[in-house]
């Protein structure tokens, strides 16, 4: 059954991913360069995940196994979608007074918070769920308080952006699944498949609405060059 999951969850998911690529290549990815790249990396790291997968029930020969693609691609996604995070959080404190003290706190705070988490969980002689679960979980759960915060900052600004709240709020909607998801996963084993399909929700619902938001947005074209406006 968790199979099956897996499978239609990739046939959920890579549709998703590139239908949000395509829209934010129609302008947006200058305003979310970082959410840009960590779509593209999602994209790229999900097919190495997927041959890893099918190798492995194909017996056919890995360099290293599936464990390790896994773990390795999870530790890239999860620390682009970092950056995303903060990369909202820097564009929704353009209009705050005392910016670069909020920016500072927030931004330095977090990385002090995901590298000291790194440092306690990483064990160089293997890449493993022993380690890359914990520091991965320690990374949600940030990136959960920064976007809370974005939440405030966003509620609390006198010009109101409903394109990066609604990006935010698909953030929001994925972090708390996933936590869900990560819950029933970890105190109630009877139902892992519930856990499962709450962590799939996750993700397939962000990227979602993000692709909503970045199809609706208008397509901004650049002047021809050498025309003068009149």
């Amino acid at each position: 059954m968790r199979d099956a999951l897996q499978y239609l969850s990739l046939l959920l998911w890579f549709p998703l991913i590139l239908l949000v690529i395509a829209a934010l290549l129609r302008g947006r990815y200058r305003r979310y360069p970082f959410l840009l790249a960590y779509a593209v990396a999602s994209f790229l790291t999900g097919v190495i995940d997927l041959a890893a997968y099918l190798g492995r029930y194909s017996g056919a020969r890995m360099a290293h196994s599936f464990a390790v693609y896994y773990w390795v691609d999870d530790g890239i996604r999860q620390s682009l979608l970092f950056t995303v995070v903060i990369s909202f959080l820097y564009l929704a404190t353009r209009e705050v007074r005392r910016r670069a003290l909020v920016r500072t706190s927030l931004v330095v705070g977090a990385i002090v918070f995901a590298g000291t988490s790194f440092l306690i969980h990483y064990d160089s002689q293997v890449v493993s769920s022993s380690w890359m679960t914990p520091w991965t979980r320690d990374l949600d759960f940030c990136s959960a308080f920064l976007d809370l915060a974005l939440w405030v900052i966003l509620l609390n600004a006198q010009k109101y952006d409903m394109e990066l709240f609604m990006l935010s709020g698909a953030l929001g909607i994925r972090f708390t699944l996933e936590a869900i998801g990560h819950a029933l996963r970890n105190q109630f084993p009877s139902i892992l498949l519930a856990g499962d399909i709450s962590i799939v929700l996750a993700s397939l619902a962000c990227l979602y609405i993000w692709w909503q938001v970045f199809r609706t947005a208008p397509v901004r074209k650049a002047s021809p060059v050498g025309t003068s406006q009149l």
